[in-house]
């Protein structure tokens, strides 16, 4: 892929994060729930397979892309699980058994737990993509966090086709400002402020700019409500495509 896009230092800067992302976790961890920026269903929806296949989601793309293999198992147990939670949070729910992982799930996972042995389960987006709706379905998720549970929303922090890579001085400030913007909320200290920021986070700067559509933004969502009163920070910052990305944790790493 750093052949078709170039950009072959921010995809350096990527890895090597996503690596170090993985020795980090790997063995402290039972198990990973994901939640792609490439699942959109009517309601929350969990893949409860024991072995998921590869989808590949995208066209366009060198051939070897899509001979990629990442046979990391399912997880029946922690689809339950989390199906449970969210129903008793009030949502209804589904589960299917069908869908393979995502390139929002197995081209970050591949990097970061390449030995493929730890269990993931899936989770899908709600259509409308609506901050509450994913907040509350975060703070419904929490308590998987104390039951070995990596819960990893997987998204991107600046995600606008026309900006990438354009050359545009406004798309690669205009990627500073909300970047910015995001580490500082994030990392808020009141849980319930630090809510109000993100659920209304078209107000921030350059918010629309950066995220035509909020399909990469929202996993953030989830996580950051199934974070309780634990603030976040930027765990990563790097040029990719030519405007600013990072990423973010919440709690103790």
């Amino acid at each position: 892929m750093k052949e078709s896009f170039g950009n072959e230092s921010g995809y350096d800067g990527l890895e090597a994060y996503l690596v170090e992302l993985g020795a980090r976790y790997k063995h402290t961890i039972a198990s990973i729930l994901v939640i792609s920026a490439h699942w959109e269903e009517a309601r929350p929806t969990i893949h409860d397979g024991k072995n998921p296949g590869m989808l590949y989601d995208y066209g366009g793309f060198p051939a070897h892309t899509y001979s990629l293999k990442w046979p990391a198992p399912g997880d029946p147990a922690l689809a339950a699980r989390a199906n449970r939670l969210l129903q008793e949070a009030g949502f209804e729910t589904r589960t299917e058994s069908e869908r393979g992982y995502d390139h929002g799930t197995f081209v970050p996972m591949m990097v970061a737990f390449p030995e493929a042995s730890i269990p993931v389960a899936q989770l899908s987006l709600v259509t409308g993509l609506d901050p509450a709706t994913h907040f509350a379905m975060g703070r419904a998720l929490e308590p998987l966090r104390d039951e070995g549970v990596l819960i990893i929303g997987s998204g991107m922090s600046y995600h606008n086709m026309r900006g990438f890579m354009s050359g545009d001085p406004h798309a690669l400030a205009a990627s500073k400002r909300f970047d910015d913007w995001l580490a500082e909320t994030v990392a808020m200290t009141d849980p319930e402020q630090r809510r109000h920021a993100l659920v209304h986070w078209k107000q921030a700067p350059e918010a629309l700019a950066c995220h035509p559509r909020s399909e990469h933004l929202v996993p953030l969502f989830i996580a950051a409500g199934a974070a309780g009163s634990d603030a976040g920070r930027r765990d990563y910052s790097g040029m990719l495509l030519g405007v600013h990305v990072a990423s973010h944790v919440f709690g103790d790493s």
